[in-house]
């Protein structure tokens, strides 16, 4: 896989589209019901599901490197961001796999699938009981708030394959968190700034290989 990125949208023409806001608020009711049950979003953002979650989760689309077909999201919770990727990228072959330990969770995440037709495949599991076989050679893997890098790395670390990118959301603490990976991990990485938190970057990951110790 080249370092060059697939063309898809920038978040705002994204959000230009009528199918996709029409799913995107459907979604959103779904997250508000649940949210009255189980905790998928931090009660501090309900208030701006849009931007803090659903913009957040989009720009990664922008990231997807050409060539990117199987894409496996880890500690999916609310669906972020798999989700709305997978909502704007209905015409295209993109395919989802989304782990989430939390039972709960996960039913919210098979529901949204079944009634926005999404055809999302959620395992739910902790990603170190998850079975990759049959599933495929992942492209991309994404995580969003879900542990500090290194823990996360070796989360995804089995399912790696020369052709992986990793593509994470991480906030202000992130340059100590690479630090702390170094130790344990090489890694080419390049770090883009959010787009939504003023201090937060998205990283991506490249040639992941585990130290000697």
């Amino acid at each position: 896989m080249t370092g060059e990125l697939m063309k898809f949208p920038d978040v705002r023409t994204c959000l230009e589209s009528e199918a996709v806001c029409r799913d995107l608020e459907d979604y959103r009711k779904l997250l508000i019901k649940w949210q009255k049950v189980q905790n998928l979003v931090s009660r501090e953002t309900v208030g701006d599901i849009w931007k803090r979650h659903f913009e957040d989760s989009l720009q990664i689309l922008s990231y997807l490197p050409c060539g990117s077909s199987n894409i496996i999201d880890i500690g999916s919770g609310g669906g972020f961001p798999a989700i709305p990727m997978a909502i704007a990228s209905r015409n295209h072959s993109l395919k989802f796999t989304l782990v989430e330990a939390n039972k709960r969770k996960a039913a919210f995440l098979r529901e949204v699938s079944r009634q926005l037709q999404l055809n999302l495949r959620v395992y739910g599991v902790r990603i170190e009981q998850l079975d990759p076989s049959g599933l495929g050679d992942f492209d991309v893997i994404t995580s969003r708030a879900t542990a500090p890098l290194d823990r996360l790395l070796g989360m995804v670390a089995p399912l790696w394959s020369k052709k992986t990118v990793a593509i994470f959301h991480k906030g202000r603490d992130f340059g100590a968190e690479l630090a702390e990976s170094r130790a344990n991990w090489s890694f080419d990485v390049v770090k883009r700034s959010s787009e939504v938190d003023m201090s937060g970057v998205v990283l991506q990951i490249r040639h992941l290989e585990r130290r000697c110790s």
